[in-house]
């Protein structure tokens, strides 16, 4: 224990002699664990943020008409769900919600000003099924309209506002404000206008839907109702489309986890530049020290424990410039999803702070193997050579 005290002291006495050199490598370790860290700290918050926005709409399977060159239009498609295809597919899915939904765009006025919006139709009672309500009330009737809660905060609307609606000169009553839901594979509520499906109807003189939600009590059963409705819609040729917004959701997830780690991995190429450093201080220290490592050798000190002096040295660069690297990367990762993100809370997720740890057990594992080579070439010398080198 003693003989390790000695070459652990030795080794800080010469960090201090270089001091300004050591300073020097341990700041790249810094910068190295700060970059690896703060950007696997931003990566994750990324995953986190989109996750919290989609997971809502990760139990639904959507079914929209399948359009080909034939169905085309001048102004689009005039392909629609019809009713025997709807239900069809509420056979398919058995006793699962099923939810058939009218989907456009089109200029409202809201006071004086005009702006686009999407617009869907929804019969009354599936409305809870899809939406939550923030205040007001849910639609009861074909009179009224409900809106998203971004159109409703950015535009000033109320319970009781009144909204234009295309040509419209009377306007429709705001009844309700929904809850705020992000973006979503099946609808996007938070700029939209949602009505009955009567007055879509009504309004625009339309038949046929242009997608149907079924929403899948059991995640388990995903696939199988998925499955079941290709089956039973598109036997002789292709009718719809039908996807499941969860396996969208585990490759938009997926893709982001692949470039938080392509973030870190740039992080990273720094910590490979400290690593250089070390290496470079630890071969410089064996030259100067030549002499010294021969008297070490010539009374007896063993190679390893030559080794175990070099090798404390890059290991007190690492940690140090771990233990500091790791402080700011709370600073940096902080600064960078609150510029990003806006948004700071992602920070105190553990899957979050866990890649403060792994920045730093990267700077050290960088520094110890930067370590090696010199340390090994320093114990591997001769003490005759070593006394006689000038």
């Amino acid at each position: 224990m003693s003989s390790h005290r000695l070459f652990f002291g030795l080794a800080i006495r010469n960090l201090q002699i270089h001091w300004l050199r050591s300073l020097l490598a341990a700041i790249g370790i810094i910068i190295g664990v700060v970059a690896i860290s703060s950007m696997g700290i931003l990566g994750n918050s990324l995953v986190l943020s989109v996750s919290d926005s989609l997971t809502d709409v990760g139990d639904s399977v959507v079914v929209t008409p399948h359009i080909s060159f034939q169905g085309m239009t001048s102004t689009g498609t005039d392909k629609r769900i019809t009713d025997r295809q709807l239900e069809q597919i509420r056979r398919a899915s058995g006793n699962n919600e099923v939810v058939p939904v009218y989907a456009g765009g089109d200029r409202i006025r809201i006071g004086r000003e005009i702006l686009a919006a999407s617009i869907y139709g929804v019969n009354p009672q599936d409305i809870p099924t899809l939406l939550n309500l923030e205040t007001g009330q849910f639609l009861r009737g074909a009179s009224g309209v409900m809106v998203g809660a971004k159109i409703a905060k950015e535009n000033n609307l109320a319970v009781g506002s009144r909204i234009l609606v295309g040509d419209e000169e009377a306007g429709v009553r705001v009844v309700g404000i929904l809850a705020e839901r992000g973006m979503g594979f099946d609808i996007s509520p938070d700029y939209a206008i949602i009505a009955s499906d009567q007055w879509y109807k009504d309004f625009y003189d339309v038949r046929g839907y242009d997608q149907v939600i079924v929403k899948v009590r059991n995640l388990k059963d995903i696939d199988q109702v998925k499955n079941s409705i290709d089956a039973q819609l598109n036997r002789r040729e292709t009718e719809v489309n039908v996807y499941d917004t969860k396996a969208i959701l585990e490759t938009i997830l997926e893709t982001f986890g692949r470039i938080s780690t392509f973030t870190m991995a740039i992080g990273g190429i720094s910590l490979i530049v400290a690593g250089v450093s070390i290496f470079n201080v630890m071969m410089m220290s064996v030259m100067e020290r030549y002499r010294e490592i021969g008297i070490l050798r010539s009374i007896g000190t063993k190679r390893a424990e030559v080794r175990s002096m070099f090798i404390y040295e890059s290991l007190i660069l690492g940690v140090s410039g771990s233990i500091i690297g790791g402080v700011l990367s709370f600073l940096g990762g902080y600064a960078a999803i609150a510029v990003m993100l806006q948004e700071t809370s992602y920070l105190f997720a553990f899957s979050s702070l866990i890649q403060i740890p792994y920045g730093m057990i990267f700077g050290v594992a960088t520094s110890i193997l930067s370590g090696l080579y010199p340390a090994w070439k320093a114990s591997d010398l001769r003490p005759i050579d070593a006394l006689r080198h000038e």
